[in-house]
């Protein structure tokens, strides 16, 4: 073996070892930078159910993107600006709860948040739906692009 084979596996055998030795702290950084977006985006979730409750349009602005897509119970969509007018002209009749299950997975830029959550008509009646909402995060801040909830119809869901 040669002076420089031997030089070109003694920098390969450096550059491994600094990668090995950097590795965990990526690892943990990453897991780190997880659970903030995680913890960010259930914020967020819980935000937008006060702020439906209790009719916050400016809020509901604030959590939801321009270019929002909303996927109704029968399929049809529904446009940020037609949300937030049914949520402005709501009547009381339906108060929305805390979601009895919520859980966020991350993918980079990317969240998703999986639920159920539960709401009350006029006359005490409870209904259920199982919701999907994206989020991304967008110079910093996460903002939902879409959504969608449909009902449970069936008993042990």
């Amino acid at each position: 073996m040669n002076r420089i084979d031997r030089w070109m596996i003694a920098r390969c055998v450096v550059a491994v070892s600094i990668l090995m030795a950097l590795s965990p702290n990526a690892t943990v950084s990453a897991q780190d930078s997880e659970a903030t977006a995680r913890a960010q985006v259930l914020a967020l979730e819980k935000a937008w159910n006060q702020a439906y409750k209790a009719g916050d349009v400016k809020a509901l602005s604030a959590i939801l993107d321009n270019s929002l897509v909303l996927v109704e119970d029968d399929g049809s969509l529904k446009t940020k600006s037609e949300f937030l007018a049914t949520v402005k002209a709501a009547t009381g009749n339906e108060e929305q709860v805390a979601p009895e299950s919520l859980t966020v997975r991350v993918f980079g830029n990317t969240a998703i948040s999986i639920g159920v959550i539960a709401t009350k008509d006029a006359k005490g009646v409870k209904h259920r739906e199982r919701f999907i909402d994206t989020w991304i995060n967008r110079n910093g801040s996460w903002i939902c692009i879409a959504t969608d909830a449909t009902p449970i119809t069936h008993a042990g869901a």
